[in-house]
C-alpha cells in the first residue's frame, strides 16, 4: 500500500513539475517601456497588460495543478476500491471453503472443530488489519464509513457461522448438560464467539448464552423468582443423574461447627 501511495504521489510530483515547465514567459513592464519608442501612457498601459497577463498564467497553472492532483486522489481511491474487492473475494473463498469442512464433520467434532475455525481466523485478522490499515483510513473509514476488521468478521458469520448455527446450538445446549463432554474453555469460546458475531440469536438459546455472557438478560424480577428457583432446581437433577452429587449437607454443617 505505501508503494501505491508513493507511486501516485510520484505522479502528482511529475504532473506539477510539468506544470512549472509550461509556464508562460512574460517581458517585464521595465522592458517594455526601454525597448519601445511609445509614450509613458503607452507604458502604463502595456505594464497594466502585462500584469493582467501574469495573472492570467498564474490562474490557469493553479487550475491545472489542482485537476492533477484531483486526477491523483481519483486515482488512489480506484486502486484501494479494487483492491479491498480483491482482499474480500479471496477471504470470501477461504471462509466458503471452511465452511464446507465443517459440513462434514462428525456432530461429536463440530464443536471442537468450529472453536478452532473461529480461533485461527480472528488470529489471522491481527495480522491482515496491520497490512491494510492505509487502505482502512483512507478507504474503508473515510468513503464506506467501516471498518476492515468489523467487515472481515462479518464474512466469518455470514458464510461460516450462519450456515452452521442451526447444529452447534442445539449441541452446545447438550453438551453443557453433560459436564465436561466438551471442555469448559472451548464451551466458552464457542458461546461468546456466538454472541460477539451476531448478539441477535441470543433468543435462539438464552439460557446457554446467560451462563457465558454476563448480565445478558435484564435484571431480574420479584415475580419471576419461582421460574429461576426451577430452573435451579432442574440444573441440579441434571447434575444428579450424570453422577454429580452436592454431598452430604449435614455433615458438612458439622464439620464447620466443631
Amino acid at each position: 500500500m505505501e508503494e501505491m501511495e508513493e507511486d501516485a504521489l510520484e505522479r502528482i510530483e511529475d504532473d506539477n513539475h510539468n506544470c512549472r515547465a509550461e509556464g508562460v514567459s512574460v517581458s517585464s513592464p521595465a522592458q517594455v517601456c526601454v525597448d519601445s519608442d511609445s509614450s509613458s501612457d503607452t507604458c502604463e498601459s502595456d505594464s497594466s497588460a502585462t500584469s493582467a497577463a501574469n495573472g492570467a498564467a498564474l490562474l490557469f497553472s493553479s487550475t491545472s495543478k489542482f485537476c492533477k492532483l484531483h486526477r491523483g486522489a481519483g486515482m488512489w481511491h480506484t486502486h484501494s476500491e479494487l483492491l479491498y474487492n480483491d482482499l474480500m473475494w479471496k477471504i470470501t473463498s477461504h471462509l466458503e471453503q471452511v465452511s464446507s469442512e465443517l459440513q462434514a464433520s462428525p456432530p461429536e467434532l463440530l464443536i471442537e472443530n468450529f472453536n478452532v475455525a473461529l480461533t485461527q481466523y480472528t488470529a489471522a485478522l491481527h495480522c491482515i488489519v496491520p497490512v491494510f490499515i492505509y487502505m482502512n483510513k483512507f478507504y474503508i473509514e473515510t468513503k464506506l464509513n467501516r471498518d476492515l476488521r468489523d467487515d472481515l468478521m462479518k464474512l466469518f458469520s455470514d458464510h461460516v457461522a450462519e450456515k452452521h448455527v442451526s447444529t452447534l446450538l442445539p449441541l452446545l445446549k447438550k453438551a453443557h448438560s453433560m459436564p465436561f463432554q466438551v471442555k469448559p474453555s472451548t464451551m466458552a469460546s464457542v458461546v461468546k464467539g456466538l454472541y460477539a458475531l451476531r448478539p441477535d440469536w441470543v433468543p435462539l438459546a438464552p439460557a446457554l448464552f446467560s451462563r457465558f455472557i454476563p448480565q445478558i438478560h435484564p435484571p431480574a424480577l420479584e415475580s419471576q423468582l419461582p421460574y429461576y428457583a426451577a430452573q435451579d432446581k432442574k440444573l441440579q437433577l441434571e447434575l444428579s443423574q450424570n453422577g454429580f452429587t452436592r454431598g452430604d449437607q449435614s455433615r458438612k454443617r458439622a464439620s464447620e461447627e466443631s
